[in-house]
């Protein structure tokens, strides 16, 4: 019996799988000129697609903004226009220092479409981590907004290759000398731009991904990983023709560009854009009134949805959801069953990181559900779990090792940008080594134990945060929960949880308590917290993800390594 969903049965297609499906249905089977540009807005266009919505745009004001698919190729196109007449070539890298404005979309793909190299950064960063990344990329040209471009001017005398910087909503009297203003509300719409011939390696987009020390790293990307984004897209995501699709992932973060531009387009599929920041209301409102179906979010993000309670959802008509799916970090199990309660349909969890450029496993539309559980590889991705110390596969099940990939998809990363010895640094005895824990069982699905680096050595014994978190979740008080390792004179650490309590609980030796004993009957005595401090709030990245090494480091008087990233720095 075939499974619901773009991609049936699972087991089926990873049978018979080969990268040559995505090929096909993109029109580039045997052919080595590929330019994503072209592929998600001239393409749609010639395949009947043109009068399609490609965007709807919402702003926190309440503004909106509509986009077809024909709007987009030629807003695009005059994009690529306007760098090359500033001499802008290919090959060079130009910034994205945007919000999420529909120019941060279109510049992204018409960057493509000239043959550059688009370097999404984060709008919300400071001087100095803009400064660390344009300098190392030696970016010729950025694209900005008003309220953003102040940091540029003030490193700009310590950029010697940036050369070019467009303000997108700047005019005569507001731009600077070496500046250009550009409306593209009032530019000139190109007809035809003659696209550059891209090949499947030629460079396409330079993610910078930060570390526990050391620079950013930029993964470079190719124009040839469309062909993964696209077929996840529509096995994974279950991308279909009618839907509305949410990514709600910031471009400055891979999965905004993966699955909030490339995938989405690829597939011919309309997607809503919200510029602004979380609301469960708010968002509740916007699935309503643009009747989404397929959303795109992160863990984060539905157990903030998970604190503003099962009331909320009811005031609102959100039955045109039909696939959730999470990203970013492990989805613990009390989501899965939190969302199948309240909107009739679970999240399914999907991993993957900035270097593969796609999602690598994953559970999929039809396929059984473990709550908790990572799910199992894409078709097409040979993943395993490899002995902590020898970087063999481990054939017992249950027994804890690193997540690995067999190289050779088509987005993984080509190299980190100046930092090659880092790159060649990632593989063991022929495996790409992601830098995290897990487990398989019996049935081949992965079960996520936490990265390398935030596993907890208590007694000798590696204990995992994702285990401690889930069962602290459970806990009716607690909202959002981080397990580190903490100094122990006989243990050499142990455990301890920080707590963000939902509205109505306060802080108290009783409740601390209270959440002790109900986490004793689920957890094992290793994993059981020590200590327990309640705070306001985690350090997150702008992606979502718990920085539990910032915990870590001031549990241990250590540097705290890269805080460019952290949401609230």
């Amino acid at each position: 019996m075939v499974a619901p969903g773009n991609i049936g049965s699972y087991e089926s297609r990873v049978r018979d799988f080969c990268w040559s499906i995505a090929e096909e249905e993109l029109g580039i089977a045997g052919k080595n000129q590929v330019n994503i540009g072209y592929l998600c807005t001239d393409r749609n266009c010639r395949r009947g697609l043109g009068g399609k919505t490609a965007m709807y745009w919402e702003n926190s004001n309440g503004q909106t903004k509509t986009y077809t698919f024909d709007q987009l190729r030629l807003a695009t196109n005059t994009y690529a226009q306007l760098l090359k007449d500033l001499g802008v070539k290919p090959g060079d890298r130009v910034c994205l220092f945007m919000d999420r404005v529909p120019d941060l979309y279109i510049a992204f793909l018409g960057i493509l479409k000239l043959g550059g190299i688009v370097q999404p950064l984060f709008s919300a960063f400071g001087e100095e981590a803009l400064e660390t990344r344009m300098a190392d990329a030696e970016t010729t040209a950025a694209i900005t907004q008003m309220k953003h471009v102040r940091k540029l001017r003030r490193i700009r005398e310590k950029l010697p290759t940036l050369k070019h910087i467009i303000v997108v909503d700047g005019n005569a009297d507001t731009i600077k000398e070496g500046e250009v203003a550009f409306n593209l509300d009032n530019a000139k719409s190109v007809e035809h731009f003659d696209v550059y011939p891209s090949e499947r390696e030629t460079p396409s987009v330079l993610h910078y991904t930060s570390g526990t020390t050391g620079k950013p790293k930029g993964a470079l990307h190719v124009h040839g990983s469309i062909v993964s984004q696209h077929l996840t897209s529509r096995w994974v995501l279950d991308l279909q023709p009618d839907d509305i699709y949410w990514c709600t992932a910031d471009p400055g973060w891979v999965t905004g560009t993966s699955y909030g531009i490339i995938g989405a387009w690829s597939t011919g599929t309309t997607q809503f854009v919200f510029d602004g920041g979380f609301s469960s209301e708010v968002w509740y409102r916007l699935i309503d009134k643009y009747k989404v179906t397929v959303w795109y979010s992160a863990p984060t993000a539905i157990r903030m949805l998970m604190r503003d309670g099962d009331e909320l959802v009811k005031k609102f008509k959100l039955t045109t959801l039909r696939h959730l799916v999470s990203v970013g970090e492990p989805l613990a199990a009390e989501c899965v069953l939190w969302s199948q309660k309240v909107f009739g349909k679970a999240f399914h969890d999907s991993y993957w990181q900035t270097e593969t450029g796609c999602i690598l496993i994953s559970n999929y539309p039809g396929m059984k559900i473990k709550p908790g559980s990572m799910g199992r590889p894409f078709p097409g991705i040979t993943a395993t779990v490899l002995d902590l110390k020898t970087h063999q596969p481990l054939s017992e099940t249950g027994k804890v090792g690193l997540i690995a990939i067999k190289p050779g998809w088509p987005s993984m990363m080509r190299t980190y940008w100046n930092n090659s010895a880092t790159y060649y640094g990632k593989f063991k005895n022929g495996w790409y080594i992601c830098g995290d824990r897990a487990s398989l069982d019996a049935d081949g699905y992965f079960w996520f134990v936490g990265r390398d680096d935030d596993v907890i050595n208590t007694g000798g014994h590696l204990v995992g945060p994702f285990e401690i978190e889930s069962a602290l979740i459970e806990h009716g008080a607690v909202a959002e929960s981080a397990a580190v390792g903490t100094p122990d004179p006989v243990n050499m650490e142990v455990v301890k949880a920080f707590i963000v309590l939902k509205p109505g609980h306060v802080p108290s030796d009783d409740l601390e308590l209270d959440i002790m004993n109900f986490i004793r009957k689920r957890l094992s005595p290793l994993a059981m917290p020590q200590h327990i401090e309640f705070v306001e709030s985690l350090p997150k990245t702008r992606s979502g993800k718990i920085l539990r090494r910032v915990l870590r480091a001031k549990e241990w008087n250590e540097p705290v390594g890269d805080l460019s990233t952290l949401e609230n720095d």
